[in-house]
Formats: structure tokens, sequence, C-alpha cells
């Protein structure tokens, strides 16, 4: 079988980390990408060509792009993929809003053969896995609550020393928007979709002009509640959730990153019996291995070998997270009015109103 030709627009630390994975997968091959921080077109050291912007990119023969870049021009660039043919992976968040997102899903209906998927990456780490299909087996009952904290200690990047992140017009949001939106992702993907949402944002501590922490209380149509702290005033860096059960708990603590700063990744499981005294048995699985690169971009490329349905990372999964997210800024009165927000959103609003 012939590589399928492979451009990557936005060739920083996260489009070369994609890199890494796509050049592992037998059926993948990087053959051009671009950055703004090339100066002029050339060729790199392993023969893929490179060019300072997206548009020579995809002058190139491809066959998939992966979009790697601001969140100001990623549904841009999305939209422009989709428009020459091509199947697309794209990096959360998809856009700086839902107007971003929805111009995306009015493309891809008119494009239904080509695969889009966007990178909930946290979404495929073995621990996540393994408590999805846990809850699935129904051996714990069913989810009473949900609580999670994801946080870190600034939102300009350490690794880059890049401000975008805390510029509204580039990145539309700040910590939720970047961070919180895989722990917001996550809390749909165990207990479905919130309808009764309520919020505190703020950035009174870093005072950018995007918000530092968000605080938020969510409840599905069902009854499940969700506690929900993303935020960049939690020096040491940390992820936690914390699913309580008819029967037990699941707690997932830590995630394996890159930076290695998010502690061990780790999965610990508690079943409830009468005669426990709140001292349940307790199984913790630790994972030494983050495999969740490599899954995520398995899944889409056999997505498109097969011909087969995205499994995560739909672009209605990808509009329902960037929903929940507004939702929180929305259900504060102050930072609703402070950014003009439109609180036009509802659980009952389908994605076709969207895009229609």
């Amino acid at each position: 079988m012939e590589k399928l030709r492979v451009g990557i627009a936005g060739y920083g630390v996260v489009g070369r980390r994609r890199r890494q994975f796509i050049d592992l997968h037998p059926h993948l091959h990087v053959v051009a990408v671009c950055d703004k921080t090339f100066k002029d077109e050339g060729q790199l050291p392993d023969g893929a060509i490179y060019f300072p912007n997206y548009q020579k990119l995809l002058e190139q023969d491809l066959d998939i792009l992966f979009v790697c870049l601001t969140n100001d021009i990623a549904a841009e660039v999305t939209i422009a993929g989709l428009q020459k043919g091509l199947h697309v992976f794209c990096e959360k968040p998809p856009g700086r809003d839902l107007n971003d997102i929805a111009k995306v899903a009015a493309c891809k209906q008119k494009h239904p053969l080509l695969k889009l998927k966007y990178g909930f990456n946290h979404r495929y780490h073995d621990s996540v896995s393994d408590a999805l299909k846990l809850i699935q087996s129904k051996e714990l009952g069913e989810i009473i609550n949900l609580r999670g904290v994801y946080g870190k200690s600034k939102i300009v990047s350490f690794s880059q020393g890049s401000d975008w992140r805390s510029q509204r017009e580039i990145a539309g949001g700040g910590i939720l928007l970047d961070q919180g939106i895989h722990m917001v992702d996550l809390l749909r993907l165990f207990a479905g979709e919130f309808v009764d949402v309520h919020s505190f944002v703020s950035n009174s501590y870093w005072k950018h002009n995007v918000e530092d922490n968000a605080y938020a209380l969510m409840r599905t149509k069902e009854g499940k509640i969700a506690m929900l702290h993303s935020t960049a005033t939690e020096w040491r860096h940390r992820f936690d959730l914390d699913i309580s059960l008819e029967k037990g708990a699941i707690s997932l603590s830590g995630i394996l990153s890159g930076s290695k700063s998010y502690g061990s990744e780790t999965m610990t499981v508690a079943w409830a019996t009468e005669g426990d005294m709140g001292d349940p048995k307790e199984q913790t699985t630790r994972y030494n291995q983050d495999n969740s690169w490599a899954n995520e971009i398995n899944e889409f490329a056999n997505a498109i070998l097969q011909n087969s349905t995205i499994v995560h990372g739909t672009v209605e999964d990808a509009f329902r997270t960037m929903e929940l997210v507004y939702k929180i800024y929305c259900a504060d009165p102050k930072w609703r009015e402070s950014w003009q927000l439109s609180d036009r959103i509802s659980s009952e609003f389908s994605l076709k109103e969207w895009v229609q």
C-alpha cells in the first residue's frame, strides 16, 4: 500500500510531536511542513520541504493535513484543507469560539467523504480508556458526581516563552479554553451533556484579558453533577478527576505529558461494600507509558484507510465541548457582560442550527 502524504501546518512543539508519531505509522509519510518561523522555502534534512505559510503548503500533493496552529487561524486552515479535498486532523481547541467551529461544520457537510478529527488527546490516555471501560461495564453502577481539577502555574508557555495564549484576539479564551477544555471534554465523555451550568470566571491574578481561573458547577438532564476548576494559579501542575458511582469510585490522578510535570498517571478504583466503614477496598494502577499520541493518530489513519467512523474528536464532539466551555463563560453574568458574549447557547440547540 502506498503511504498517505501528510502536510503539517504549524511546526512548533505540538507539530513536531505529532510528526514523531506520524513517522511511526507504516502508512503515513510527512512530505511538507509550514511554520511562520521559516523565513523562506527549503528542505529539512529528512527530505520534507518547508514553507513559511500554509498557502504554499496546500499547493503540494497531499492526502492529509495536520493543523497545529494558533486558535485564530485553526478553523480557517481546517476549512482550506477540506476545500482542497484533504482529510484533516486539527488540534484543540477547534477555534476561538462557537462561530469558528460552526463554519468548519458547515464546510464538512459539503465534504462528507473526508475525515475530520480533533485532537482531544486526553481521551486516549490509558487511564482514561480504562476508566471509561469500567464505567461502561456498570460494575460500579451509575455515576453520581464528578470533580475535576486541571491546573498549571501560568498561561504563557514555558517551553516557547510565547504569550499568544494570553491575548484574547488570538487565543479566544484563557486557561479554560486552552487547557481546561480537556477536562470539559472528559466530563462530557463520562457523564454526557450538561444542561444546567453555574460558574465564576476571573482574571484577577495574572490580569491578562483572558481568564486565569474558571469554577463551574454543572448538572446533566439525568441529574449527574460535575464540579470543575480550571486554573492558571495551581503552582504545582495538577490533574485530578474523581468519579463517584453507586457502588464505588474511580480517581484519576496525574497525566503523562511531555513536561513530566503532572506527576505519575494513576487510576485508583474503590469498591464500596456495606461493612467497609468508609474505608473500602482499593486498587491503584500506575501507567508508565504514554500511548495516547500514537493511539490517536492510529485511529485517524485507520478511519481513512478503512473508511471507518471517527470514534473520538468528531466535529460534533468539538462543537459540544466548545459549547460547554461557552456555557461556563456565559453562566458568569459579569464575565459574559465584560466580554460581550452571547448567551444564545442551549443544550437543545442542534449543531445544524449553527451551520445553516
